[in-house]
Parts: C-alpha cells; sequence; structure tokens
C-alpha cells in the first residue's frame, strides 16, 4: 500500500472508531442515568400468622404475644408482618404446638408445660416445683445450656423454641374453702397444669387442665373446686374473686413461668438472614418487656383483690408446704426415671440451681430480709 493511500486508510478507521466509541458511551450514560432514576421493585411482604393459647389480647399474657408480633413488624419495617390470632380463633388453645408444628401458623406463643403430654422434658422449659426465679431462669436459658436443650428437644417437630416472656413469682391458687391441712386437698378437682399438677395429684386432687378462657366460668359454676393461673395482674383480669375468696401463695409450682415463642423452622429458614436477627431480637425484647409489666402491676392488683374485693390472702402452712417439697421430689424422680431427655434437662437445671443459690440467697434474699427490718 502507497503511503497517502494507508495515511487516509488509517485517518478514516480513527474517525470511525471514536464515532463508535461516542455511540457507546453516550448508550452505556444513558443506561446508567436510567438506572439511577428507576425505584428498586420493592420485594413482596412476608405475612405470618401467630397462634396463642391465651384470649385474644388478655393482659399480660396476650398482649405480650401482641407486642411480639408488632416488635417483628415495626423493626422489620412491614417486610414481615405478623398476625396474633387468640386460643380458638384458628386452633384450639392446647393444639398451638401442633399448629406450628404443621405449618398452620408459623409463629405460636405459649407455655412449654401444655405440651408435657407429648414431651414430659417440656415442663421444665417453662417451670417445676421449687425451681428457679424469673431472673435464675433467663440465666439458664440464656447463659446455660437451657436453649440448646430446648432446641434438641423440639427439634424432631421441626419447631423452634425461644423464650417468649416470664410471668415472675406465681400464685398457689384460688379456693373455693379453706386450705388448712393435707387432708382438705383430697377430693378437691383443681385446675394446674404442668409438673405441679402431677403432685397434687399423688396428694389425692383430680387435676384438670382447663385453658384459661374457660376457667372463670368452671369455678364459678363448681365444676372445679380450685384453680391456679397466673398471679394478681390476670387473675383480677378474669375476675376470679367473684368465684373464689381464698388466694393462697406462694406459688411453690411456678417460682417463675417461662411463656414460649414456637417458630416454624422451614418458614424461619426461608427468611432472608437480616429477618431472622429481627424476630429472634423483638422475642428477646419482648420476653424481658413481659417480666417487667408483671412486676409493676402484681402489687397494685393484689391490693385491689384484697381491699376492693375482699380477698382473703392466704398462706400454706409449714406441713403443707413440707409435704408439697417431698411429693415434688418423688414426682421428679418418677419423670426423669421415665424420660432419658426429662433427665438431661432436670440434671441441668439443677446443677444451675445448685450453683445459682448461693449468689441469689446472699444478694436478693439477704437484701429483701434487710429491706423487710428497716422498712417495716
Amino acid at each position: 500500500m502507497k503511503r497517502r493511500e494507508f495515511l487516509t486508510w488509517a485517518g478514516a478507521a480513527g474517525i470511525a472508531a471514536t464515532a463508535l466509541s461516542g455511540c457507546n458511551s453516550e448508550r452505556d450514560d444513558a443506561a446508567s442515568s436510567a438506572d439511577a432514576g428507576a425505584a428498586p421493585t420493592p420485594a413482596e411482604p412476608i405475612r405470618w400468622k401467630m397462634v396463642t393459647t391465651w384470649p385474644k389480647n388478655f393482659p399480660g399474657l396476650g398482649t405480650g404475644a401482641n407486642n411480639m408480633a408488632r416488635y417483628i413488624t415495626e423493626m422489620s419495617n412491614g417486610r414481615l408482618t405478623v398476625d396474633v390470632y387468640g386460643a380458638g380463633e384458628i386452633v384450639p388453645a392446647l393444639e398451638v404446638f401442633d399448629a406450628v408444628k404443621a405449618g398452620t401458623a408459623q409463629m405460636g406463643h405459649g407455655a412449654a408445660y401444655y405440651w408435657q403430654g407429648k414431651m414430659p422434658a417440656a415442663a421444665f422449659f417453662a417451670a417445676f416445683p421449687f425451681g428457679l426465679t424469673a431472673d435464675e431462669m433467663n440465666g439458664w436459658l440464656y447463659h446455660g445450656e437451657g436453649i440448646e436443650l430446648w432446641e434438641e428437644l423440639y427439634a424432631p417437630h421441626g419447631v423452634i423454641p425461644r423464650p417468649g416472656g416470664n410471668t415472675g413469682p406465681q400464685m398457689g391458687g384460688w379456693f373455693r374453702k379453706p386450705i388448712e391441712s393435707l387432708d382438705d386437698f383430697k377430693g378437691l378437682k383443681m385446675r394446674l397444669p404442668g409438673i405441679g399438677g402431677e403432685v397434687l395429684r399423688q396428694l389425692g386432687v383430680t387435676v384438670v387442665n382447663t385453658p384459661g378462657g374457660e376457667l372463670f366460668q368452671a369455678l364459678n359454676d363448681g365444676t372445679i373446686d380450685a384453680a391456679e393461673w397466673v398471679g394478681p395482674f390476670n387473675d383480677l383480669a378474669f375476675g376470679f374473686h367473684r368465684a373464689a375468696k381464698y388466694y393462697y401463695a406462694p406459688g411453690w409450682q411456678e417460682p417463675s413461668a417461662t411463656m414460649e415463642a414456637l417458630i416454624n423452622q422451614d418458614a424461619f429458614e426461608a427468611l432472608p438472614e437480616d429477618l431472622q436477627r429481627i424476630v429472634e431480637g423483638a422475642i428477646r425484647m419482648a420476653n424481658a418487656d413481659m417480666l417487667a409489666e408483671f412486676t409493676a402491676r402484681n402489687n397494685r392488683a393484689l391490693k385491689t383483690l384484697v381491699e376492693d374485693h375482699g380477698v382473703e390472702l392466704r398462706y400454706f402452712s409449714d406441713e403443707i408446704m413440707a409435704a408439697l417439697f417431698e411429693t415434688s421430689n418423688e414426682v421428679l424422680a418418677g419423670i426423669t426415671a421415665d424420660d432419658p431427655f426429662a433427665a438431661r434437662v432436670y440434671d441441668s437445671l439443677s446443677a444451675y440451681r445448685r450453683d445459682v443459690r448461693q449468689w441469689t440467697e446472699s444478694s436478693e434474699l439477704e437484701f429483701v430480709k434487710a429491706r423487710q427490718r428497716y422498712l417495716g
């Protein structure tokens, strides 16, 4: 190729390349501008159902479930919305675990001792006689072996458990007649779930597991002679004082009661990781908030029951308490002998209770005793 022809060709090629480059650049700029201006397509909100063992919006327990759902909804900015259903709206109160297991609902809220017929060890994750205070129980669950053992128990069912609230110390129950000796237990028909119910059964009580929403009517019409529910805050709301006048303490059977949040494992694992963390965090918030509310409201409710409604606040005698303690140990020995997993859980709880007692008794107990002396 001659020199003049080569320069002419090269110049033309350069002009073409520059033009092409300019077109590509304009196209890229236009595309970038379009991408920057376009709003991202929002993900479809996820809707979950939560079924509970409580009447809808029931103070403390029902509202605790509502708070948990609200925290999840608000913290996720509506990406995960949880709708709460009270006992009987989708499933009966005592079928909450099965509903979460089956995926009928993605979450549940209740108490683990309601499922002890399926899994004897379950009751220990709610309460056991002469067991742990609320703070001690949270310590075992979060910083001991508690949650790990709980997860292991529920794993075959595809259900994830978490502490979902705590009532703090409970009361010993409502009675239509005074309980002055062990003989007064014999022949009673009483609502008391969990391991405490098995203890009273050994003392001659006919024990029933009546759902909360049916309790007042059963006590009022004499279908049952006595009932234990929670404590003054909840008991006042149910109106038990209109059906029975004798209110006994202490709650030997439930020195604290852990509520549980149940999560369907498949539904949980389908969530993006940030929503999983939100669910976990919201449940933990609700757990702390419930205990705070019960602590704040119980004394006010107890004063109302005694001063305004004439309820007789009584205490079980030393004879009765000693028999309850002895019988509790016998029942616990039987449960753990028959169920290896229950034995593992109780061994862990017993070791923890033995260790934590020194701190609780040298700190809180001694302080409360000193405060009582000086405040009167």
